[in-house]
């Protein structure tokens, strides 16, 4: 748009200022001189970072254990991804938001870490509440005695049941 409108004769100065705009805002988030250097070099820098800490995360991250100690022992399981400690002991760290001890029943205490969620109080699953029954069965109605002790002689044998003599099979169109 620009190649158009290069010469300024014959231009209102409305159609100036558009111009202008115009040009600036093409040239708009572009960085130009020391800027675009600088820029440059964090984008190099960055790389590099980011390279070299993909390839040493595969090394270190199978070698990163639990910080917790259990009777002077250091603990031997993993830690989670981005924290140091386990599933088991990361309640001892005291700047995770993501999960609470459970509080167990007062016959049972218990200190197991459940995720947060949006109940009150979290528990594990051997301490969960579980709400109300809604299903209610249905009472099985009680059958008369009399249909109970109905006559078996009713009823036709597996003999009577049986052709007596064989027809043949005819088909007709």
């Amino acid at each position: 748009g620009s190649s158009l409108l290069t010469g300024p004769e014959g231009l209102m100065a409305k159609e100036r200022e558009n111009l202008k705009r115009l040009k600036c805002l093409r040239r708009y988030r572009q960085r130009y001189g020391v800027e675009a250097l600088l820029h440059r070099q964090l984008k190099e820098r960055r790389m590099l970072a980011t390279d070299g800490a993909a390839q040493q995360a595969h090394t270190t991250r199978s070698s990163q254990r639990c910080l917790a100690f259990v009777d002077d022992v250091r603990c031997s399981n993993p830690s989670l991804p981005m924290t140091r400690h386990c599933l088991t002991h990361i309640c001892q760290d005291t700047n995770q938001t993501l999960f609470k001890p459970c509080q167990g029943s007062e016959e049972v205490p218990c200190n197991k870490p459940v995720p947060v969620s949006l109940s009150e109080d979290p528990c594990c699953p051997l301490h969960l509440r579980l709400p109300p029954q809604m299903y209610v069965p249905e009472q099985v109605l009680a059958v008369p005695e009399e249909l109970e002790a109905a006559p078996t002689d009713l009823y036709l044998s597996a003999a009577e049941l049986q052709p007596t003599e064989s027809l043949p099979l005819e088909f007709s169109d």
